[in-house]
């Protein structure tokens, strides 16, 4: 393929499903960023009947199907429809993008939050939001999502009180349990009729937008640095480049329900042990924590070039506390921010970005995977 790459403003869906290189790519966004023990075995059976066998986690805290076939659609979802993991029509799944803290417990509010906003979203007036327009329900004592994408966000302040955030301001609202969502939902309202040309609030934010009275409560920072290993709540396990088999879901889903997060890992729920399974990551220092790669050619149609396979070469020569993004275009889905270190596949060769996104230009380019080591 040639050109600039396809921008399609959306992300896909189970109702709303996207093709990909290898078939359908089908978007589950479990409720409450969490897939029961039963839900996850099911997905595992799903994939295998309908789909090429693989998962990919994203960075909004979902679960994608790879290579569903366009006539196993309509059974693949009704068998989401039983296990409770679809939405009522595609309209209602396009604007449930809430993404939530793998670290909730019971009672501390954020289950209510999410399902309160579900319904909310849901609901025949809710607002018509741009499709990759985001919430995140970070109400844990410390933020972790303020590295996640996500247009507003429910947080804590120093004290411990709730504040409600637009993405890119560095001040919040005060909100009680009682108010939050629909001061949420009240921000989604006031973002419609501002936005202009500006699809995400972080843009509207620095294009110089002044927000509604009221946000003046300092944020905190997020000190959080997410790795795998134990945690109070279970042990935190991580997937190279997010991706998994269905044999690898069934297995996990065997050690407990699975928490969601954005950062391609999963939380095992009450698992004591780090499970050792083929495919998974649990040491913290593996240098495949370092890379971030989408899926690339041939597995996605707009990929110009191979991906993980470079990233794993790579990996190894990756500095410590830096991160190498490869992506297949200069869409750079995998990872849209900024990283140390970027590398772009183009129609020969890679370009290399430093400090930089995958559309930036590149400091280095014609670049092979051989010459790409020497050139990190």
């Amino acid at each position: 393929m040639s050109g600039a790459p396809q921008i399609k403003g959306w992300c896909p869906g189970a109702l709303r499903p996207m093709l990909s290189g290898d078939g359908w790519v089908v978007r589950v966004r479990p409720y409450g960023g969490r897939l029961r023990r039963a839900q996850a075995d099911g997905l595992a059976t799903l994939a295998a009947a309908h789909g090429n066998g693989m998962f990919d986690l994203s960075g909004r805290g979902n679960i994608q199907m790879r290579g569903v076939r366009e006539d196993s659609h309509r059974p693949l979802i009704e068998g989401l429809r039983r296990m409770s993991l679809v939405d009522a029509d595609a309209s209602v799944e396009g604007r449930r993008n809430i993404l939530v803290t793998p670290f909730w417990q019971s009672g501390d509010d954020t289950e209510l939050f999410a399902a309160e906003l579900t319904q909310a979203l849901a609901a025949p007036d809710a607002p018509a939001l741009p499709g990759k327009f985001g919430f995140a329900i970070d109400t844990g004592r410390l933020p972790v999502l303020q590295t996640a994408s996500a247009d507003i966000r429910l947080e804590r302040d120093a004290g411990g009180g709730l504040i409600l955030v637009a993405d890119g301001a560095d001040t919040g609202k005060p909100v009680t349990s009682e108010t939050a969502v629909d001061e949420a939902v009240a921000l989604a309202r006031w973002f419609m009729v501002t936005c202009k040309n500006h699809m995400r609030m972080g843009r509207l934010m620095t294009a110089g937008a002044a927000l509604p009275p009221g946000f003046m409560v300092p944020r905190q920072t997020q000190s959080y640095v997410p790795k795998p290993g134990h945690t109070p709540l279970g042990a935190m396990i991580a997937l190279a480049f997010g991706q998994m088999t269905s044999e690898t879901l069934a297995t996990l889903a065997k050690h407990g329900g699975l928490r969601m997060t954005p950062w391609r890992m999963l939380l095992v729920e009450s698992a004591r042990q780090l499970p050792q399974i083929d495919g998974i990551i649990t040491d913290a220092n593996d240098p495949l924590l370092r890379v971030v790669a989408c899926t690339g050619a041939p597995g996605c149609g707009q990929g110009l070039g191979p991906t993980r396979d470079v990233a794993r070469a790579l990996a190894p020569h990756v500095p410590c506390g830096q991160t190498l993004h490869v992506s297949g275009c200069a869409k750079g889905c995998a990872h849209p921010g900024a990283s140390a270190l970027t590398i772009t596949a183009t129609e020969t060769a890679y370009d290399l970005i430093r400090n930089g996104r995958a559309s930036d230009a590149p400091e280095q380019t014609k670049l092979t995977p051989d010459t790409l080591i020497k050139a990190i």
